[in-house]
């Protein structure tokens, strides 16, 4: 017989790992919106911008790179039923 009532510690690991892809998603898309209104003003001459934007988004990859191990944490954690 199968189990009706799903584990809730499970849920609220899946939650989270909707939660933190729907995040990572809009981070990786203003990395890239970033990247290209950097190059846009480089290319127009304006080189003062390069080193910001490259700070920026060196910030933004490590945010994505603390939430990835993050949800490699919560999948574990889940797959181990702890």
């Amino acid at each position: 017989m199968t189990n009706r009532y799903p584990d809730p510690q499970r849920n609220h690991g899946l939650a989270a790992i909707d939660a933190v892809t729907g995040i990572l998603v809009i981070l990786l898309v203003v990395q890239i919106w970033v990247l290209s209104a950097t190059l846009d003003t480089f290319l127009a001459g304006h080189a003062e911008t390069a080193l910001p934007a490259a700070a920026v988004s060196g910030l933004l990859c490590l945010t994505c790179f603390a939430l990835y191990r993050f949800v490699r944490r919560v999948d574990r954690n889940v797959r181990s039923g702890r």
